[in-house]
């Protein structure tokens, strides 16, 4: 891949606990949208994570990373600031009308100067990293702590933050891959899942009353490797965390995709009290676990994802945390 063109980004495994090793290093996890940005002195362009060119819906961060002195193609996390400084995703729903609010958390160097740096080391990638990011307030550095992945998830925990990427320091740059060399803790459960339907209002509150949601299982080819499975399964509703804009652009949003027949198997009551819509929408929604039946309990709507496509909406499980040299668990609360 040309550093002209999009890089796919390299993604990480989702692990059940956090762990010390000091073969790994250990940053935030940042609520918000991947970014791949390819910049040179005087122009950037912003890609999202499946390839679309996003750079007019951000321009105060295409401008900030423009001041670059060199060419190079970055990874990182576009992220919206509350009042506390604390990376929000329900924020990056408005942040197209406060840029102030917006942040590029830049934490990987794929290209530098035309050379491509993914078969280097993860720690000496982000040592050129920190060294040729433009300064400024909106591109931040995402800074790592060697080895301490349990401090880094407590921390994360008392915070409020969604959790930690583990990554080994050595490292390679696998685009469009997910690894286990990269992994995420999360501190809550949280779940990407489908936009299939909409109930009516009720009471007071306009436009619609819960949306459907829907992801597809895991399956595994022939290779082992994990994927999409075929079809959608139904994961509940979700019919709070949503504000009266919200609610508002959602109904402009699910209108046109309505259709006569559901994308997933439902009851005859639940097909009867719902709108079925097209699997397109893809939202982020956090739930305090899963149920025998496989929906969410309490889901709280997050905000759209349009970083990715419904296609790619799996029901998210955790592995094993590696096992490494020096490893020791968080203790069991």
């Amino acid at each position: 891949m040309s550093a002209a063109g999009f890089v796919k980004p390299m993604l990480a495994t989702l692990v059940d606990a956090p762990f010390d090793d000091p073969d790994w290093v250990f940053e935030t996890k940042w609520d918000g949208f991947r970014l791949i940005a390819r910049a040179a002195a005087g122009s950037a362009t912003l890609y999202s994570r499946n390839g679309h060119d996003v750079t007019a819906d951000y321009p105060s961060i295409a401008q900030a990373l423009a001041a670059c002195r060199t060419p190079m193609v970055v990874d990182g996390e576009l992220v919206a600031l509350d009042a506390h400084g604390v990376a929000r995703f329900q924020l990056l729903q408005q942040a197209r009308r406060e840029p102030a609010r917006l942040r590029y958390c830049a934490f990987d160097l794929l290209f530098l100067d035309g050379r491509d740096l993914r078969g280097l080391p993860l720690v000496e990638r982000k040592t050129r990293l920190k060294a040729a990011l433009p300064r400024g307030r909106a591109v931040v550095y995402s800074a790592h702590v060697p080895g301490s992945g349990v401090a880094a998830f407590r921390a994360a925990e008392a915070a409020g933050l969604e959790g930690v990427i583990g990554k080994r320091a050595d490292s390679l740059y696998h685009s469009g891959r997910r690894s286990p060399d990269w992994v995420k803790l999360k501190t809550g459960l949280r779940q990407e899942a489908v936009i299939v339907g909409f109930t009516a209002p009720k009471r007071a509150r306009e436009y619609f009353g819960a949306l459907a949601l829907a992801v597809r299982e895991t399956a595994v080819d022939r290779a082992g490797r994990a994927k999409p499975g075929p079809g959608y399964r139904f994961a509940g509703r979700v019919g709070t965390g949503f504000s009266a804009d919200d609610l508002a652009a959602l109904h402009r949003r699910l209108v046109p995709l309505v259709q006569a027949t559901p994308a997933v198997a439902v009851s005859a009551a639940d097909a009867r009290a719902t709108t079925w819509v097209k699997p397109q929408l893809v939202c982020e929604v956090k739930f305090s676990e899963w149920t025998a039946d496989g929906q969410m309990r309490h889901p709280v709507f997050m905000g759209l994802r349009q970083d990715k496509p419904a296609r790619d909406v799996v029901r998210e499980t955790a592995d094993k945390a590696p096992q490494g040299p020096a490893r020791r668990r968080a203790p069991r609360r």
